[in-house]
């Protein structure tokens, strides 16, 4: 039982950590966002891991309809949570319809392909990777917007 106590304390003193440390990244970090082209998949980026010295990015993306990203690998893993919409996750070949309140995810070397109905809403997703840097490399590429 004591054991249990001393691991309970130690998880609730990592909480208040990382909520704390939370406070400070969300006060301290700007959103930049990037566009893929005009009317493309837009990034939201809420937490530039790198940059804060933790090796995570978290990132709003949201997938216009008829958004087919064609198949491509990242180098990071990679986790999404649907927060709007419909977004097809095809992982490997492998088709996965994830919709509001689900997560989707890959990893080195996964292939994945991101699709949205032409006729459906926009598809927006929270995204998460691991180790960062994904965000960074992403914007590069694409165009700052407002």
């Amino acid at each position: 039982m004591m054991k249990n106590r001393r691991g309970l304390a130690f998880v609730i003193a990592a909480c208040a950590g990382s909520f704390g440390a939370g406070m400070f990244a969300q006060s301290a970090t700007d959103i930049e966002s990037f566009q893929a082209g005009p009317g493309g998949t837009r990034l939201d980026v809420l937490f530039d891991g790198p940059t804060m010295g933790v090796e995570v990015d978290v990132a709003r993306l949201t997938f216009p309809p008829g958004t087919n990203s064609g198949d491509h690998a990242h180098g990071v893993t990679e986790i999404f949570y649907v927060l709007e919409g419909t977004l097809e996750h095809v992982v490997n070949g492998e088709s996965h319809i994830l919709t509001e309140g689900m997560l989707g995810y890959v990893k080195p070397p996964d292939t994945v392909n991101h699709i949205v109905d032409p006729d459906g809403p926009p598809a927006r997703t929270l995204v998460i990777w691991a180790p960062g840097g994904e965000a960074a490399r992403l914007g590069s590429r694409w165009q700052r917007v407002p």
